[in-house]
């Protein structure tokens, strides 16, 4: 018999509204070549600062915290995620970087991704160093502003996870988060209008939000493509199509 392919997908709760809509295909929908070497992330990342914030616009009251968008490289550049404890209060099995909010003893933001990097997964830090920074974003549920720091890490490092915020370590090809059946948009009504959401489904783990909309720019970035995120056509355009 041939083994059972795992199905896509995670069984964290996704809390879509009454009225969403299906989105736009990948950015890099149409490109001849998805294929990303370590070389094509370090050229495009390397001395990058933001450019802006991507998500909702920011209301000053949102709490600063960073993350570890660690690369290294086996046969292809593989992203380094992890899926939280079910045993938390709030986002359980949701997929994320490594990190944390900003704590008074954190020299910077690099020093709190590293830090909160090292108690989640037991990563070694020391002689790590940022490559470059994709867009900081805000979140909706958690108030805060995310900073991603990517780095690149000499090899697979062996990790240690702290087993009360991290169910499991996820390895991640970045040339499997290019294939169309991983790629997914919608678009939510929310209070403040329509938002555009992006999801990766993984086998066995559904990434979405702001690590997916990391992730989505890290991807385009390393490809070299342009991405559309957040612009909308006309809304009379789109009347009827609500889900």
């Amino acid at each position: 018999m041939e083994p059972q392919k795992r199905q896509r997908g995670g069984i964290q709760v996704i809390p879509r509204p009454k009225s969403w809509r299906l989105g736009e295909s990948s950015p890099w929908f149409e490109s001849q070549n998805r294929k990303i070497e370590i070389v094509q992330v370090i050229k495009a990342l390397t001395n990058r600062v933001p450019s802006g914030i991507r998500g909702r616009i920011p209301t000053g009251e949102e709490r600063d915290a960073a993350v570890l968008v660690a690369i290294y490289d086996e046969h292809d550049p593989h992203l380094i995620l992890t899926r939280r404890s079910p045993n938390l209060n709030s986002h359980r099995h949701e997929v994320s970087f490594p990190g944390g909010r900003v704590e008074d003893s954190d020299y910077d933001l690099w020093a709190t991704a590293c830090r909160e990097s090292n108690e989640e997964i037991g990563i070694q830090t020391e002689e790590l160093k940022p490559l470059g920074r994709l867009d900081p974003i805000v979140t909706v549920g958690s108030r805060s502003l995310i900073h991603p720091f990517v780095t690149i890490l000499s090899g697979r490092p062996d990790l240690d996870p702290n087993t009360s915020e991290v169910e499991k370590v996820i390895h991640v090809p970045m040339t499997e988060l290019l294939l169309d059946e991983v790629w997914r948009e919608e678009e939510w009504e929310l209070p403040n209008g329509w938002v555009s959401i992006t999801f990766f489904e993984l086998e066995g783990d559904t990434v979405w939000g702001a690590t997916a909309l990391m992730i989505r720019q890290l991807l385009t970035l390393s490809l070299g493509l342009s991405d559309n995120y957040g612009r909308f056509p006309k809304e009379e355009s789109k009347e009827g199509n609500k889900f």
